[in-house]
């Protein structure tokens, strides 16, 4: 019997064959955190009484959460995080602006066939170029993961999600596969799995900017890892951004999964929105058209990549945003290339607030919360949970592809965004 693409990696990196259920202890090849984590990490460091990080050339530092930062305490944290950066002679060290830290793993460090760990729920998200990678991990693995390069972790069960043919109508997008995947599944429905997407056209028909999106919210399904299966798109992807060839792994045609489901895009019904208060609550466009918004967010780590800005700018250049609207590209490089394609001329014209390199309104940090009694917010980012994820917990929270949230924008309610995109 042949091996899953989680068996390879994770046989490699524990030494040993590997089954579902197993405990094992294995090697890191990368790991990672950020300000807003990473602080509770040094200090648990700092307790232990080690501060020094195992390979320099293997770990990641990035402000991102609180970037800039908005309270004088976000920048005492900063503050020690610059110290500790320095005092362990960390190499890759992004400081405010720079990006979001998962959108720096995908683009300049993690590679097909590693294991990656981050204090970050969403590091799920580098699973797109076929890497092994979990966050949410507390403060004290981290910390021993930096220390060390080593952790340890329950083996998953592969699960396979074909992705079967090309997008057809306009308005399919990476998010509105996660959506589908998160109304057939229900949130947290894959806990234990590990989900290895085999695209099964040829090429571009479902590029690495989608992928993202997918493997960005497969920690909403519960999944342990969110991997695509490396393929031409991830050899181009990664040529593209690094220079390098590689050489990728992949599942055997005969590997054994605990299940299978088959996502046909052009079956699909977009756009899909995720309504309040859960990832799961997928409706079409139709059962939500005419809503009022009163705030619109276009960016974050699940949709801040440049094709998400520019279908942004294709939808927003005809006309000035009627509800508030935050555009923030997920890194510098995508804002500068946004900028000299000229998407960032067209959302600046239209209105929108456009900054760069934090997660800012994702989590209800700044540069644009909800507001109280019950304010409409459509957003590209991954949550929509009760409670205040982006501001007051009285703020209704959809969650929605960057089609969708530019045409709320535009119009100042939900509208079916397919007619800007013929």
């Amino acid at each position: 019997m042949g091996l899953t693409l989680t068996e390879k990696i994770l046989n490699r990196a524990s030494g040993k064959s590997v089954s579902p259920g197993d405990v094992v202890e294995i090697n890191v090849d990368l790991a990672a955190f950020h300000d807003l984590t990473g602080y509770h990490v040094v200090e648990v460091m700092e307790k232990m009484g080690t501060i020094r990080v195992w390979d320099v050339n293997k770990f990641v530092l990035a402000f991102d959460h609180l970037s800039p930062p908005p309270t004088e305490r976000a920048a005492e944290i900063q503050v020690g995080l610059r110290k500790f950066a320095k005092m362990a002679g960390v190499k890759f060290f992004h400081d405010v602006g720079d990006g979001i830290l998962h959108q720096l793993l995908l683009d300049h460090y993690a590679l097909p066939g590693q294991v990656v760990m981050a204090a970050d729920s969403h590091t799920t998200t580098v699973g797109a170029v076929g890497a092994f990678a979990q966050g949410g991990l507390g403060a004290s693995d981290v910390a021993a993961i930096v220390i060390t390069g080593k952790t340890w972790l329950m083996v998953p069960e592969p699960f396979r999600i074909r992705i079967l043919g090309k997008p057809g109508p306009p308005g399919v997008y990476g998010k509105d596969v996660a959506l589908h995947l998160l109304s057939v599944f229900r949130a947290e429905g894959l806990n234990g799995k590990s989900a290895e997407f085999v695209v099964e056209e040829p090429g571009g028909a479902f590029p690495m900017d989608y992928r993202a999106t997918v493997s960005n919210m497969g920690i909403e399904l519960g999944l342990d890892a969110a991997m695509f299966a490396p393929d031409s798109e991830t050899v181009r992807h990664i040529k593209e951004k690094r220079g390098i060839e590689i050489k990728p792994v992949t599942p055997d045609p005969n590997a054994k999964y605990v299940d299978s489901y088959d996502v046909e895009l052009n079956k699909l019904e977009p756009p899909l929105v995720a309504a309040p208060h859960s990832v799961d609550n997928v409706k079409s466009i139709s059962e939500v058209e005419g809503l009022d918004v009163d705030y619109v967010f276009i960016g974050s780590c699940t949709n801040g990549r440049l094709s998400d800005i520019e279908v942004a700018a294709k939808i927003l250049r005809n006309g000035k945003v009627r509800s508030r609207c935050v555009a923030i590209p997920a890194s510098r490089e995508i804002y500068i290339r946004a900028m000299e394609l000229g998407y960032i001329d067209t959302l600046v014209r239209a209105g929108c607030v456009v900054t760069y390199g934090t997660c800012g309104p994702c989590l209800g940090g700044h540069f644009g919360l909800v507001g109280p009694g019950g304010e409409v917010a459509v957003s590209t980012g991954s949550r929509n949970f009760r409670g205040g994820r982006m501001g007051s917990p009285e703020g209704k929270v959809y969650l929605a592809n960057a089609a969708v949230a530019a045409a709320a924008a535009l119009n100042g309610k939900f509208v079916d965004p397919r007619k800007y995109l013929t």
